[in-house]
């Protein structure tokens, strides 16, 4: 599934390929996240023709208790649902139960939790979360894990480590033993936990490593920790993953982290990111960010950078995109949300072509400055 072209020489950022079931992702790849089947104010056109989005994200959690697996098995598959002709990768629900962790339980069967919707009452069990992605059809499904929060005792953290092992032995069984059901074949990915404690993380890496998933996530990360203890066990996990599987370093994150994470030899990244914090006014741009609700764009008739490929840039005045924001209208929302994912996808074919040329190395510390920067 996936194939490794080149690894840097000075760094252990990675150039590759992963195929699929609808079409070939080049990695180094972000990939844009479409919760409830859609990217917040973006069409699917624009996601392939200006965004040049590869594979987008649906979330299990959200896509079952809403419009529920009757509509989209109905529907043929959350492809043909959305009318979507590229990958789809579907996260477990895992990291969703994590957030409600006032309304859910765990043991050994699974995770136990009221719907945020009408309260309802539901578990997802490793199976039965297998079963739901099958109705989704997404190309990569991920397994349940449970993510433990920052911070976590040593006790709580292997505890929640061991449980992610056993539920994720259950889901690959699951998975071997069950067909998919459009007629296009289904990957599935294992996730790494083991908190902030190295040892643990070394021992997640190699256990999910030995249960020979089609690709593995880094999980549990960018959970409210330092960003130096990301890095860290991004890092220390990369080093004990199998060279010739994908490696998905989840929920991550700023157009900085992408370069740090690219560096320590993720392959893909996901983040709602550029879309939420786009709706609330924050432009990402190649010398830093913007926040468009300052005041000191009121005035501001020039372009933000009128040599970067997306209407935001080229088309519209910083003052006319303060004003949109400002006042809450939704095309100044559409428009910031589509230049975010351009930035973040025209990033990504930044460093795979760097990693191509090998010069990767010397370029991202001087870029992840300029990233940093708040204009």
């Amino acid at each position: 599934m996936y194939t490794l072209k080149k690894t840097a020489s000075t760094t252990k950022a990675r150039l590759g390929e992963l195929q699929t079931a609808h079409g070939t992702i080049q990695t180094p790849i972000f990939m844009p996240v479409g919760t409830l089947g859609t990217v917040k104010g973006v069409s699917q056109d624009t996601l392939v023709d200006q965004i040049k989005a590869q594979i987008i994200l649906g979330n299990t959690y959200h896509l079952y208790l809403r419009p529920g697996c009757d509509i989209i098995k109905e529907a043929g598959g959350l492809h043909k649902f959305m009318n979507w002709d590229l990958p789809i990768l579907t996260d477990s629900g895992g990291y969703q139960i994590f957030s409600l962790s006032d309304n859910r339980e765990l043991d050994e069967e699974g995770a136990h939790f009221q719907s945020h919707i009408d309260g309802s009452r539901h578990t997802f069990t490793p199976e039965n979360v297998v079963e739901t992605q099958r109705i989704l059809g997404s190309d990569i499904m991920m397994l349940l894990d449970e993510c433990p929060p920052y911070p976590s005792s040593y006790e709580y953290a292997k505890n929640s480590m061991e449980l992610t092992h056993r539920w994720a032995k259950r889901g690959r069984k699951a998975f071997l033993e069950t067909e998919p059901l459009y007629g296009h074949e289904q990957a599935q990915f294992g996730i790494v936990q083991g908190g902030t404690y190295k040892d643990l993380r070394i021992e997640s890496s190699k256990f999910m490593a030995d249960q020979d998933f089609e690709g593995i996530a880094i999980g549990g990360l960018s959970v409210g920790e330092p960003i130096d203890l990301m890095y860290e066990f991004t890092d220390l996990n990369t080093d004990y993953l199998p060279k010739e599987k994908a490696r998905y370093l989840m929920g991550v994150g700023t157009p900085a982290n992408l370069l740090e994470g690219v560096a320590r030899g993720v392959d893909m990244f996901d983040c709602v990111m550029p879309t939420r914090n786009a709706r609330n006014g924050t432009i990402f741009t190649r010398n830093g960010r913007v926040n468009i609700r300052n005041a000191q764009w009121k005035e501001h008739h020039d372009y933000l950078d009128p040599d970067f490929p997306s209407e935001l840039c080229n088309k519209y005045t910083m003052a006319y995109i303060h004003h949109l924001i400002r006042n809450n209208e939704i095309f100044g929302m559409v428009l910031a949300s589509v230049h975010n994912l351009t930035f973040y996808l025209w990033l990504m074919e930044e460093v795979r072509q760097r990693i191509a040329d090998d010069t990767f190395g010397e370029w991202y510390p001087g870029m992840v400055e300029r990233l940093e920067n708040r204009i």
